[in-house]
């Protein structure tokens, strides 16, 4: 699921990453970038979720019978049968029998191996089309996601594991508890993706549609700059866009960076218009007050006004922060720095720029793979392909996705995890390798959180509903924090001659940074809300227009200006893969904070620590979606999820910060890094280094992990820096 460009994420992808209802014949299939979420109440589970009936359940709970009755209606007194996956269904009049030719673990066995195969396919073709692969297909790609949701979306898939539940509930010791659990986690899923409404399968079909359409055209845009200098246009991605805002000295090019990144919104606003309003449409026609309600539902197991609630406490208690903030950056910057194109430049432009140097873009994955490997982490045997920098045509977000997802099968072997994993970097931008860093952090750490899963079904590794975003994303963000920290800065950032990044330039960066933390928090809300709103509005209202202004209007209430980064630029609100989906985010964020002041209390440290990698796996990573998110946070940190720790983190002064991270660096300053550039290490994953169809590295073909990263460097100084390497 990144977002601190994350604040993105690099998820949609997560999720990169990251989904949307999708409906065929009977299926809504809610798709993330590399997630989609069930978050509980205390003591609960839910998907869409309890084990009673609520007016949503209500439907679901009717398809089976629904379907024979109409089977009924067409044959009369005839026995109607439908089969799939090993079982039969058979109806007859006033009354449904279950036929079951196979016992639950065969059932188990059949679905274990139809949902692996539908995913995989789906997945490599979804890597291919968004990385722009040689070959790839949009008609491979929609048949596979046709294949996958019908699959999900198929109520006899449901009614055949209800039954089986249902008879081991009849004779006692039928079903051991390990079959009980799985045949359990699958019924949540598929109650997570089934309507029988053909009305809903009509419309989801026309919502897939309008999305395809849109996407097509915004992947098509002519996006970039004309450089006031020149008068030329350039073309950019939106990464390139935005990194060019936050470290170009020139405020007329940042000022035209921004506009491009405003041209989205009236680029893509007349199509996207007519989803949010088909989007409704169908939320509404399945009982919910509208899209937003419907997505958050089936994706945490509470409705949208609940969420807010926690948002709006959020909100509130950090307003106060952020209008000091804004204040106080007028004071010491002028008022200027507080216009749209200036403040990420005024944030982050000098200390950015002194940093670069100790964020050497070629040595990322290096430093990634040390780092976990000094925590602990280990990939459980998986594979990751990693495609990190931008080129033409490649999809405009970061994200992880598992083809094959890790699962345990009934014989005792593990089946370990496929990883596909992309960022955008551009190695020769200033910012490129810190911010390549942050997202192999980021997104590394969605690959090892499933990478860890180990049950009895791929069903609890997938990364869709019902896992919950908040808890995907609590690890990913756990682990990219880490670059913000004294402790790791006096380790692991040195430049390319070996030298460590001074503590001046990371006093000077907490100086420029700290006391304006608040904004990215605020920056994470502005998303929700403003779905939130857009959800909402009348019909009649939902015009290209009102679109644009509600936008402002929303960025003006929660950022308290508008946004270095537009919201209609942010992709998630338009992919179906991501809609309504941010707020994840935010939760995440609460669950990360909380975790790491857990960690500091019982360790003292996280950075180099092997411990904290153990606890990850058995706290939060093992059970997969079979522990609820709330849940696991209090289990882990001994009390529940609350905002106290990020609040207090935003409110500690700047002297105490600036303090406790000048300890934490001179103690790392004279420890060194547990694994020095060169050292050996094994985090029990192949990894191949790929730039679309190229192969640049791969771990176990270059003997080993620190061989392939020493290949990559090599490629990026030959692609990106050929003066620098032929002197």
């Amino acid at each position: 699921m990144n977002l601190k460009h994350h604040m993105k994420p690099p998820c949609p992808t997560r999720r990169s990453a990251g989904r949307s209802i999708k409906k065929i014949h009977h299926s809504a299939d809610f798709q993330w970038p590399h997630q989609a979420f069930k978050l509980s109440s205390v003591g609960q589970e839910r998907c869409v979720a309890s084990d009673e009936l609520t007016r949503r359940e209500a439907v679901l709970a009717s398809i089976a019978t629904t379907i024979f009755h109409r089977i009924l209606a067409t044959q009369g007194s005839r026995q109607a049968t439908l089969s799939l996956a090993g079982f039969t269904v058979s109806a007859a009049p006033n009354r449904m029998a279950f036929a079951v030719e196979v016992g639950a673990q065969e059932l188990i066995n059949k679905l274990n191996a139809s949902y692996e195969k539908a995913h995989v396919q789906y997945e490599e073709n979804f890597w291919a089309t968004k990385m722009g692969l040689k070959g790839n297909s949009s008609e491979a790609l929609a048949s596979s996601k046709t294949a996958y949701e019908a699959f999900l979306g198929d109520p006899t898939n449901l009614a055949a594991v209800r039954h089986a539940l249902a008879e081991g509930e009849k004779t006692a010791g039928s079903l051991t508890p390990a079959q009980e659990r799985v045949l359990k986690i699958m019924e949540r899923t598929f109650k997570c993706y089934i309507t029988e409404d053909p009305k809903a399968a009509a419309l989801k079909e026309k919502i897939n549609n309008l999305e395809a359409a849109l996407a097509q055209s915004r992947n098509q845009m002519l996006l970039g700059y004309t450089d006031p200098a020149s008068g030329e246009f350039k073309k950019s991605s939106s990464v390139q866009l935005r990194n060019l805002v936050r470290v170009s000295d020139a405020e007329a090019t940042r000022k035209a960076c921004f506009e491009g990144l405003r041209s989205i919104g009236p680029f893509v606003g007349a199509q996207f218009v007519e989803i949010v309003k088909e989007r409704n449409k169908l939320a509404r026609l399945l009982g919910f007050e509208d899209f937003y309600d419907y997505k958050v539902t089936a994706a945490e197991g509470f409705g949208k006004s609940q969420l807010f609630s926690i948002l709006d406490d959020l909100e509130a208690k950090t307003a106060p922060i952020m209008t000091a903030a804004r204040e106080r950056l007028a004071r010491e910057k002028g008022a200027a720095a507080l216009e749209p194109h200036n403040m990420s430049y005024a944030l982050a432009g000098d200390t950015e720029k002194a940093q670069d140097p100790f964020f050497p873009f070629e040595q990322a994955v290096d430093v990634w793979a040390r780092t976990f490997a000094s925590l602990g982490i280990n990939y459980m045997g998986s594979t990751m392909t990693l495609d990190l920098c931008d080129r033409e045509g490649k999809y405009s977000n970061g994200f992880c996705h598992w083809p094959q997802v890790a699962w345990r099968q009934p014989d005792g072997t593990f089946v370990p995890a496929k990883a596909n994993f992309t960022s955008l970097a551009t190695p020769s931008q200033v910012g490129s390798g810190r911010t390549a860093l942050a997202t192999l952090l980021h997104e590394g750490g969605h690959a090892a959180h499933f990478a860890n899963i180990d049950q009895p079904s791929p069903f609890f590794s997938q990364e869709r509903a019902p896992t919950s975003v908040a808890y995907a994303e609590t690890q990913s963000m756990f682990l990219d924090s880490l670059i913000h920290d004294g402790a790791w800065l006096g380790r692991y950032a040195r430049s390319r001659s070996g030298d460590v990044m001074p503590w001046t330039v990371i006093e000077e960066g907490l100086k420029a940074t700290q006391p304006y933390d608040v904004f990215a928090l605020r920056g994470m809300l502005v998303v929700p809300y403003f779905e939130k709103a857009l959800y909402e509005l009348p019909e009649d209202e939902l015009t290209v227009e009102r679109l644009l202004s509600l936008a402002d209007e929303v960025e003006n209430k929660v950022q308290g200006g508008l946004s270095p980064r537009p919201l209609l630029s942010v992709p998630h609100p338009l992919s179906d893969e991501s809609s309504c989906y941010y707020h994840g985010y935010v939760l995440a964020e609460m669950a990360v904070r909380q975790t790491r002041a857990y960690f500091k209390s019982k360790y003292g440290k996280i950075v180099d620590n092997p411990a904290i990698g153990k606890d990850l796996v058995e706290g939060y990573w093992r059970p997969g979606n079979g522990a609820a998110f709330l849940e696991l946070v209090k289990g882990l940190t001994g009390k529940p999820l609350a905002a106290d720790d990020w609040v207090r983190d935003l409110e500690k002064p700047l002297d105490q910060a600036i303090r406790e991270e000048e300890e934490d660096y001179q103690a790392a300053l004279a420890a060194g890094p547990a694994l020095k550039p060169g050292d050996a290490f094994d985090l029990g994953m192949h990894v191949r280094l790929v730039n679309g169809d190229e192969l640049i590295a791969d771990s176990e073909a270059d003997g080993s992990l620190a061989a392939a990263c020493d290949k990559f460097k090599t490629w990026v100084d030959e692609k990106y820096f050929p003066k620098s390497t032929a002197a």
